[in-house]
């Protein structure tokens, strides 16, 4: 009888000790005192990657112990024991590299010939074929208000050759509700999937810079980049803000392996022109766009890692003028080298999954890589009666 009491007593310890915990980390900067938005936090034991929130927040569930790398790329990296992570929502202090001075780099090439190699590279460089598991997320506004929402786990089958990429979509699990009382199917932009993750792949935002009418319209500026000798930023703005809107671009590249690491597109919007004329109906005056998006090195592979993009317009009805926004976020939540396999009839053909029928096996939100904020969460909690 004792032993069996003994048996009883192992076996509840290590069932306990199988289960998995939620865990939170928040990440900070070290002088400041402000959250870091989209830092890299890897769960060394299972190699899941997290990108923090606004809130500088992740959350995940692990089983046991685990070290934590938490980096961002104006950040200097840190590992972190497992034995300072066992209070919840504990905080992880980076060190800003931008504070340090950083010196302008010459160089015997054009900038912009530098950047239409990177670019090639790059493309060249991106692992293929392969596979992408993406959480992918979009919130669309109208006229300030929240008024839809979607989210989805999809897979992305990569093929073709090095220097054009296209993909196959095939959704596991989605859901899209309106937020509102009012239909609001009309104005929704929803961005084309595929489209998108092939253009991250082809590196296709570049083509108005690359081309060798645009020294003439833009400037090109290399830097070092802080904490990091392999690094180089180069800066491409607009020589005249004035005359027609235009995109401002941050490359955080490689220089040794010439490879981009992360950029950012924003729109400069053109100064406005005094006129008495009305602007068409149906007219789109766009406010503001921006992306970021990140890709990430591991040992021989290099992949799409997350994405942020947005966008803000106004469209000119006859009676008045509608304020649209719609913000979209892709992460990966997991790279395989192998493609999966499936039948025709599984494959998704549409733009976005405002056109997709509700799937939800599972809660997949929670294994998703990005944590809702506060304000994500009370809209999507506003959906729980919905489920």
């Amino acid at each position: 009888m004792k032993r069996l009491i003994l048996l009883f007593i192992v076996f509840f310890n290590v069932s306990i000790f199988a289960q998995s915990k939620e865990y939170s980390i928040i990440v900070k900067d070290i002088e400041t005192q402000l959250p870091i938005e989209n830092a890299m936090v890897v769960i060394m034991k299972t190699k899941q990657v997290l990108l923090s929130n606004e809130e500088g927040k992740v959350t995940f569930m692990l089983t046991g112990a685990s070290n934590v790398q938490t980096s961002e790329t104006n950040y200097e990296s840190l590992t972190t024991r497992w034995i300072a992570l066992k209070e919840n929502e504990f905080v992880v202090y980076l060190k800003n590299k931008k504070n340090r001075l950083t010196e302008i780099v010459v160089s015997k090439e054009s900038p912009q010939k530098i950047l239409q190699k990177i670019v090639s590279n790059s493309v060249e460089k991106l692992t293929m074929p392969y596979r992408l598991k993406v959480y992918v997320r979009e919130y669309f506004m109208l006229d300030d208000k929240y008024s839809y929402y979607n989210d989805g786990l999809v897979n992305f089958q990569f093929s073709g050759n090095r220097k054009k990429a296209t993909t196959t979509l095939l959704v596991e699990q989605n859901r899209s509700y309106g937020l509102l009382e009012a239909d609001v199917s009309a104005d929704l932009k929803g961005y084309n999937l595929n489209n998108i993750m092939e253009n991250y792949s082809n590196l296709d935002y570049f083509e108005p810079i690359l081309d060798s009418k645009a020294k003439k319209e833009y400037d090109f500026i290399v830097k070092g980049f802080p904490g990091n000798k392999d690094y180089y930023v180069m800066s491409i703005t607009p020589l005249d803000k004035s005359k027609k809107e235009m995109d401002s671009f941050e490359v955080i590249y490689d220089h040794k392996k010439k490879i981009i690491i992360e950029f950012t597109c924003a729109l400069i919007p053109a100064k406005p022109v005094e006129t008495e004329e009305k602007p068409d109906v149906g007219s789109k005056n766009i406010t503001r766009s921006f992306i970021k998006v990140k890709y990430r090195i591991d040992g021989s592979d290099y992949y799409l890692l997350s994405s942020n993009e947005e966008i803000a317009y106004n469209l000119i009805l006859k009676d008045k003028v509608k304020n649209i926004q719609v913000r979209n976020s892709f992460i990966t939540t997991n790279f395989n080298k192998q493609k999966f396999t499936y039948n025709e009839s599984d494959v998704f053909k549409e733009k976005t999954l405002f056109n997709k029928k509700n799937k939800i096996l599972t809660n997949y939100w929670d294994v998703s890589g990005f944590t809702a904020t506060d304000k994500e969460k009370e809209i999507i909690s506003s959906l729980d009666y919905k489920l």
